[in-house]
């Protein structure tokens, strides 16, 4: 602990105030924010994702929030949406059970009270997964746009403009021109954005079904764990200054 550190936390056992736990422990904050659907619920981050950060991260604390249903589509977390219809011409399926949701405010507020913990985060990294609704659906053409929107939203709500992003492709569960479609989407909106990396999931939905291989819509356990270790990985470089790596794979 540094001298500076010393004299505040000698002033405050004086005077009988609390201090935040950054404070005692004199470390970095590294805040993680997840969200997504099903691949992203599923996932556990203090199982698959706090271990391998937690080791890449030392001398820093850690910390996560989580935001993601299943079966969600982007429209969900951009208000935008509208706009992005009619700029690509397309057509949303109408589903009566699915009332229009809105997952961004919740992240607004998970944030703003990791915020009265760790006011002053080192780093901020945006761990998204999700876009299978969106190739089923047909809406591809305008999921780089919808994405690029979320993350911008992001950064000026959250105040964080140098906010990093890690996106995962959606696996290679289906192989026809929307869902093709998609996963160059998320790649092309990671590499353009310079504090953005994305990840290689086609390896996480293997199954062995009586001997034959199957690829599924979501993860093994195995998957989802390394799944969590790619988003930890990605993330460092990130938070380094460093480039991710490529291929999607940092094993």
């Amino acid at each position: 602990m540094n001298p500076k550190s010393r004299l505040l936390v000698a002033a405050s056992l004086l005077l009988g105030l609390a201090l935040p736990s950054t404070a005692w422990a004199g470390k970095p904050v590294h805040l993680f924010i997840f969200s997504g659907q099903s691949n992203m619920a599923a996932m556990n981050p203090e199982t698959d994702f706090m271990p391998e950060a937690r080791k890449l991260l030392p001398d820093a604390e850690v910390v996560c929030m989580k935001v993601a249903d299943r079966g969600q589509p982007i429209r969900f977390w951009v208000s935008e949406w509208d706009q992005i219809v009619k700029k690509h011409s397309l057509t949303v399926p109408f589903d009566p059970k699915n009332k229009r949701k809105n997952f961004y405010p919740p992240i607004l507020a998970q944030y703003k009270e990791l915020l009265e913990k760790h006011p002053k985060p080192a780093s901020v990294t945006f761990c998204w997964m999700q876009g299978e609704r969106d190739a089923k659906e047909n809406l591809s053409a305008g999921y780089a746009d919808a994405l690029r929107q979320l993350i911008a939203n992001l950064r000026r709500d959250l105040q964080q403009p140098a906010m990093n992003v890690v996106i995962g492709r959606i696996s290679d569960f289906v192989t026809d021109a929307s869902w093709t479609a998609l996963r160059a989407a998320q790649i092309a909106v990671a590499n353009a954005d310079p504090h953005g990396a994305w990840l290689d999931c086609d390896d996480l939905n293997d199954f062995d079904t009586n001997g034959v291989k199957t690829n599924s819509l979501h993860y093994t356990k195995e998957g989802y764990a390394l799944l969590g270790r790619r988003y930890a990985r990605q993330a460092k470089a990130l938070i380094d200054g460093k480039k991710p790596a490529a291929n999607g794979r940092p094993d």
